[in-house]
């Protein structure tokens, strides 16, 4: 079959493309810190037999293992002489499994953004353009069916690269822009204007892959499809990672789940679907299966606008939380996040609002969003400034040296910044592998370490500071984890290394949290569960699917597509008989409370002790 049959099936047939090279070869034990691509040469068994894995599960379409193998980026780990051989030898497995597998199938030639996220900002255009040039002309001359510019999460570079390869080759161009949970990409650019972009160059088929989970790849598709005539495709994740034994990583999307939204991606208007981080071989061949001998959806549906996460928020009866937990008093609070784009007005008029209500706490939660946010001990300073509430500011360690975390510290302690919670946090994920780059000096135990010394007036490398820091210090822990044996074991480490409170991960159902409240019943630690109602059953669903260690029960789950319209009622009544259970197990509460809803934040309010 020709580039020419490619591109006529890509506008008139649904087709199953593969799922995840980086993450089988990762499973196979190769680090995802080394070149993936150069195994090509020194394993190519192994390349080949997850093409051919693919192929059996039904993929139509593969990908060569030539995701990142440009010279900017093989020459960071030694291999940018190598470029050609890479690139060929990664076309020619493919191309192998591919006649192998007795059924027609395409081969197309992978390629990503000619550097990584974090090195952007040094390459110059001239160099970027170089890079894929000399890519694209490898695989060009390699028998691939067409050219998949993949994971580009900045508009003009994805512009420019289909301009190279539109120079260079005559072969179908599918071009996947890549977004971020707010519905942009990462250079801030809406499906909309994606679209409207990239369907005015030469390409077959625009799309989007990586970053997201299914549920959000689908809000994507629904709002590219109405303002292009080309062909659509999707590759979502599955779900968010979970690190696992340091630097390896697991992903929580099951097989059913990843097929039902195969399906209804192609509903939506993609006609090539797969997967991307995370995705195997099951997933692709339960997706396969069930969008077999669907046909092309030619009436799109309206785009509708992608969900912003709802603001949340933390509440302090008769002020001062160390009081409360000093006193022994039930501790009520609620969570705010981080205000992206660097302004605290609508942080700040939320928080008034809400202390009009007797909220007079605030939980600041960053964000794992690529965007500018301000800083929550920003945040925290001018809550307490402007409205005198009490605030507790987090503070996490990702992408953060021990120095950078020190300074920090001094900083809000000299603001007058008193409670903190300590996390490890979650990078924002930039597409390619998640979570390989930044800067982890100390997780969440170390960091409480090192406010527990600044307490005591010694900086972090043991040496005596002019002035003691006043903080009162907390933790997170999660209920929902999978091996709560092993977050049992790591909260009493926070706790030990100086810990003075904690407060639980979202919870939606009782039994993980009475075992893990059983498994700390002798360090006396106050604990507090955090408590945010559901607003929908897709949200549920996604959490339940696609976040790891996120624990919702079935019968949850179907209240809340029952309920449909009513869902979010549902879920604050759900909150509110959760609320009432917990409370005389734990010293108070983190509630996410519906701030836009007064008659749904008074059921919240009403089921406190």
């Amino acid at each position: 079959m020709s580039s020419s049959d490619l591109a006529t099936a890509l506008r008139e047939q649904v087709l199953t493309c593969d799922g995840a090279m980086g993450t089988m070869l990762h499973a196979a034990g190769n680090s995802l810190d080394r070149a993936l691509t150069e195994l090509n040469l020194s394993n190519p068994g192994l390349v080949s037999t997850i093409h051919d894995s693919y192929l059996i599960a039904g993929a139509d379409v593969i990908l060569t293992n030539t995701f990142g193998a440009s010279r900017l980026r093989l020459a960071e780990q030694g291999f940018g002489d190598l470029v050609v051989e890479i690139n060929q030898a990664g076309a020619r497995l493919a191309r192998q499994s591919r006649d192998a597998a007795g059924r027609p199938a395409f081969v197309a030639g992978s390629v990503s953004p000619a550097v990584t996220p974090s090195l952007r900002r040094r390459a110059e255009q001239a160099e970027r353009v170089e890079a894929l040039r000399e890519q694209i002309e490898s695989l060009d001359g390699s028998g691939v069916d067409a050219i998949v510019l993949e994971t580009f999460g900045y508009l003009e570079e994805l512009a420019e690269a289909v301009a190279v390869a539109a120079e260079i080759s005559s072969l179908p161009i599918i071009a996947q822009a890549t977004f971020a949970a707010d519905g942009r990409t990462l250079g801030g650019e809406s499906p909309r204007e994606v679209a409207e972009v990239l369907s005015g160059l030469p390409i077959a088929m625009l799309g989007t892959n990586c970053i997201l989970g299914p549920q959000g790849v689908l809000s994507i598709i629904e709002a590219l499809v109405p303002h292009t005539h080309l062909p659509v495709s999707a590759q979502p994740n599955a779900g968010l990672p979970r690190r696992v034994g340091g630097r390896r990583f697991e992903y929580s999307a099951d097989d059913e789940y990843f097929a039902r939204y195969a399906r209804r991606l192609v509903e939506a208007g993609a006609t090539l679907v797969g997967g991307c981080c995370g995705t195997t071989p099951s997933q692709i061949q339960a997706a396969a299966a069930e969008i077999s001998g669907m046909q092309p959806v030619r009436h799109h549906p309206i785009a509708r606008a992608t969900t912003r996460p709802e603001p949340t928020v933390v509440v302090s009866q008769g002020g001062g939380f160390g009081r409360h937990l000093a006193a022994g008093t039930f501790a009520v609070t609620a969570s705010l996040p981080a205000p992206l784009g660097g302004s605290a007005e609508e942080a700040t008029e939320l928080a008034a609002w809400l202390r009009e209500r007797g909220v007079d706490t605030f939980f600041l939660a960053s964000r794992p969003s690529p965007r500018a946010q301000l800083s929550t001990i920003d945040l925290a300073f001018q809550l307490q400034q402007r409205l005198e509430v009490d605030a507790i500011a987090t503070v996490t360690t990702w992408d953060k040296t021990i120095m950078a975390l020190q300074a920090d510290l001094l900083g809000a302690n000299a603001l007058g910044i008193r409670t903190i919670a300590c996390e490890t946090g979650n990078p924002p994920l930039l597409g390619d592998y998640p979570n390989v780059d930044g800067i982890w000096d100390v997780d969440s135990v170390g960091l409480v370490e090192l406010v527990t010394g600044l307490n005591k007036g010694i900086d972090c490398n043991g040496l005596p500071l002019a002035t003691r820091t006043g903080f009162l210090a907390g933790a997170r822990f999660n209920p929902g984890a999978a091996d709560l044996d092993a977050e049992i074991a790591r909260t009493i480490r926070k706790f030990r290394a100086g810990a003075q409170f904690l407060i639980s991960r979202p919870v939606h159902e009782l039994a993980g949290l009475r075992e893990v409240l059983t498994g700390l019943a002798g360090t006396g630690a106050p604990v507090l569960v955090s408590i945010v109602p559901l607003r929908s059953f897709e949200q549920a669903d996604y959490l339940s699917h696609e976040v790891p260690d996120v624990r919702i029960p079935a019968s949850a789950l179907l209240a809340l597509e029952q309920a449909g319209p009513n869902a979010a009622r549902t879920g604050v009544d759900m909150a509110a008989q959760l609320l009432e259970e917990a409370a005389p197990l734990v010293q108070g509460v983190v509630l996410g409370l519906p701030a836009d809803d007064p008659a749904a934040l008074d059921v919240l309010l009403c089921a406190l002790p």
